[in-house]
């Protein structure tokens, strides 16, 4: 009888314990419930104030401290096949030589390497040669530099208002920035980057006698966040002005919803995507502010050429209706062109890199993908999702930029990319060839004594075939971004340049005849 008791107090004993371990698991797991949501709710600590001044991104890192350290990684230089980071970046100039000659009298024909990390993007234009050793535009730090506080310091100045960092720090004053924005657009380089530097920065505190108020920083948080409520933001004028145009225009935006939407209303107010767009559109536009064609020399403000659409002809059709405006004195601008081509003579366009462009062609915006959702993928930080801020290739995180949607395996996506940007050099070369034969044709032609007007329709299709080849080759993407679209301009290029290369033949056998 007392075994059986004994027995049976084991039972209850072990049976207590079974239970207190389980009820202490289940408390476990809901106070770890409740601690994640109320981390998913409270997603940064706002330890330290940042405002319309702090450009510098590092007091913005104590507040959002894995955003800013995923950030700083933008320096790191691990690179892919066609580009990504590297310590001393290749030339273009010397792996794809046929570059010289297409940039003949342009500064890229000087020095033109592979690009690096947001980190570099302002050190690396101060020193490149094509800075140094010639005369730039200070546009060009309309999107190397955080330079928005700038363009509002000037912009206040202009308008007669009080300039004092506090006053800087207020509000984003949208008037202001597009005032200074107008005012420095055809200013010097060094006289912009010097402007930059009396900013304040939030952080560098100036000393009697010292003009130096602030630091010049590459793009940073403060160039695509509210600092009041970190909500992502455009911040660029050319941007602003750009994508109003583009919503005037009758080009067909599938991938941009919010535009239709503004088209269908009939608003009298032009396009804002501060207000208009959608969050996921807002993804790509932050981006769109700098990776994209434009003009920033300093015969006229600085212009993203979307009145007429995305495309490339489109962008083409509007630099070809261009006129540079009049000089003080009334004389007439001229048409519009970025730099006479040495060998020939030729006025001719450049392209820069129409990442946004190419990229509004392509299946991804089609099917909704964001620029940030492959570059900037989301991150677990505990219950916390964020986006990456280490910007940089796909084909370096492929699990987390690629796999969220594909599901193979990270060999076979890669193996497709590279297929993809294995085929877009391979066309890109042969339009290379193409426009290398063109050239020396016309060259001849030249120096058999062809007139002008005999060069003028061959001086057109050399535009045409340089300006389709320049597009692609500009463009980060070899091709991936939109990849039939691609080879169609490729081939066309290659077209135009045939066409001129026959027609320059014409004119040097019937000068020998």
């Amino acid at each position: 009888m007392d075994r059986q008791k004994n027995r049976g107090f084991v039972w209850l004993l072990l049976l207590a314990a079974i239970m207190a371990a389980g009820t202490f698991g289940v408390v476990a797991l809901l106070v770890n419930i409740f601690e994640r949501k109320q981390e998913a709710r409270a997603p940064f600590v706002r330890l330290v104030e940042v405002n319309e001044v702090s450009t510098d991104p590092e007091p913005w890192g104590i507040n959002f401290p894995e955003q800013y350290e995923s950030y700083l990684r933008t320096a790191d230089t691990e690179r892919t096949e066609y580009g990504g980071n590297h310590a001393l970046p290749p030339s273009k100039l010397e792996s794809s030589p046929w570059l010289k000659r297409l940039y003949d009298g342009y500064a890229f024909s000087i020095e033109y390497r592979e690009a690096r990390g947001h980190a570099y993007m302002l050190g690396d234009q101060e020193g490149t040669k094509r800075v140094t050793e010639v005369q730039q535009a200070g546009a060009c730090l309309h999107c190397h530099a955080s330079i928005i506080p700038t363009y509002r310091r000037i912009g206040m100045e202009a308008l007669g208002e009080e300039v004092t960092e506090a006053k800087l720090g207020e509000s984003f004053h949208q008037e202001a920035v597009m005032a200074g924005f107008e005012a420095v657009s055809q200013m010097n380089y060094e006289d912009v980057h010097a402007e930059l530097s009396k900013t304040p920065d939030g952080v560098v505190k100036a000393t009697p006698g010292d003009p130096h108020l602030g630091d010049a920083h590459p793009v940073a948080c403060i160039d695509c966040h509210d600092p009041e409520t970190m909500a992502i933001r455009v911040t660029r004028p050319g941007f602003l002005q750009g994508i109003a145009k583009l919503a005037r225009s009758d080009d067909p935006l599938p991938h941009l919803p919010s535009i239709q939407r503004w088209r269908d209303s009939k608003s009298d107010q032009p396009y804002n995507p501060n207000v208009d767009a959608t969050r996921q559109e807002m993804r790509s536009f932050v981006c769109g502010q700098c990776h994209v064609e434009y003009y920033c020399a300093n015969k006229m403000t600085l212009t993203f050429p979307w009145g007429n659409g995305l495309k490339m002809e489109n962008a083409e059709q509007e630099w070809e209706e261009t006129t540079f405006p009049a000089s003080e004195d009334g004389t007439p601008g001229g048409e519009f062109y970025d730099f006479v081509h040495k060998e020939t003579g030729t006025k001719v366009f450049k392209a820069q890199h129409p990442e946004f462009e190419l990229w509004s062609q392509g299946i991804h915006a089609r099917a909704g993908v964001s620029c940030s959702d492959c570059h900037m993928p989301y991150e677990r930080q505990g219950a916390t999702k964020i986006s990456s801020h280490w910007v940089r290739s796909p084909m370096l995180n492929i699990n987390k930029a690629c796999q969220t949607c594909h599901h193979v395996s990270e060999q076979e996506l890669k193996d497709r990319v590279e297929t993809i940007q294995d085929r877009t050099v391979a066309i890109m070369d042969r339009a290379a060839i193409a426009m290398t034969d063109m050239l020396d044709a016309i060259v001849a032609a030249e120096k058999a004594g062809a007139s002008e007007a005999e060069l003028k329709p061959i001086r057109t299709l050399q535009r045409k075939a340089m300006w389709r080849l320049d597009y692609i080759s500009s463009e980060n993407s070899k091709g991936f971004h939109a990849d039939q679209e691609a080879v169609r301009i490729l081939g066309e290029s290659i077209d135009y340049s045939r066409q001129a290369q026959a027609a320059a033949y014409k004119l040097d056998s019937g000068a020998k005849d």
